[in-house]
């Protein structure tokens, strides 16, 4: 059995805390949103957290980038990581902690079995509808002219967005809410596009199988009747020695 490099031991270890921390992010993202009314020290523990899942995740890369021995081909190749952990430092922004979050998330989930392919899709469309109705709910809200004003209107407006739909009842008013539809729509297509590759895939392989084992089964009679053929020549060789002709006696006649 072959052995496990310290980046893949690493990568290893940390998946599935680094996704209970994305959990947490969500839910720290979520809050201030939600209820617009919350209390200072709320917003605050809620804005620690996400602060300190980024952390998390800059460390994650930080030791990912060590362990890889071949750290200027790990920068190369690991681009996308490296811009989502730079992002919230650029802009402090809680929209842009959110965008590098699903970035770094999405990075490692991608590092899965391809047998779960299945449902990270389904895990990528149920964080981009939430995030997505979260992101536009904090930026139209408050917009003069908007008319996304509850969260019902935000996953409503999200679910159409990514299913290309696009009702027109509900409708961002603002540049960063455009921009966001932009990329819902986009992320909503490349996934749909996954979920029809994926289901052809399953499709072509399970008619692969059929065809494959009809192919065995034709075989396998083949073979048995070639097998029948030579047991009836046998058997027809072995009874025409071993048998006299009936008439052999009288043709013969009496001896003297």
């Amino acid at each position: 059995m072959e052995q496990q490099s310290p980046q893949d031991r690493w990568e290893s270890h940390t998946q599935r805390p680094l996704l209970a921390l994305a959990v947490a992010f969500a839910v720290a993202y979520a809050v201030p949103i939600v209820d617009s009314g919350a209390s200072p020290g709320l917003t605050t523990g809620c804005t620690v957290v996400e602060w300190v899942v980024w952390a998390a995740f800059a460390t994650d890369y930080l030791m990912r980038l060590a362990l890889s021995g071949r750290r200027r081909e790990f920068v190369r190749t690991h681009w996308l990581d490296l811009c989502a952990v730079l992002l919230p430092i650029l802009q402090p922004l809680r929209l842009l902690r959110m965008v590098a979050t699903l970035i770094l998330v999405g990075r490692r989930a991608r590092m899965a079995s391809q047998i779960r392919l299945t449902t990270y899709v389904g895990g990528a469309v149920i964080g981009l509808l939430m995030f997505g109705s979260l992101a536009v709910l904090s930026v139209e809200r408050d917009s003069p002219n908007g008319n996304i004003r509850t969260l019902g209107d935000a996953v409503w407006w999200s679910f159409t967005t990514m299913t290309t739909v696009g009702y027109g009842d509900h409708a961002p008013t603002t540049g960063l809410g455009r921009m966001l539809a932009v990329g819902l729509m986009l992320s909503g297509i490349a996934l749909l596009g996954v979920v029809t590759a994926n289901i052809a895939a399953w499709f072509i392989a399970r008619f692969e199988k059929d065809d494959v084992e009809e192919r065995r089964q034709t075989a396998a009679i083949e073979a048995l009747t070639e097998e029948v053929r030579a047991l009836r020549a046998e058997v027809a060789a072995l009874s025409g020695a071993s048998v006299p002709h009936p008439h052999a006696h009288e043709e013969a006649g009496p001896r003297p």
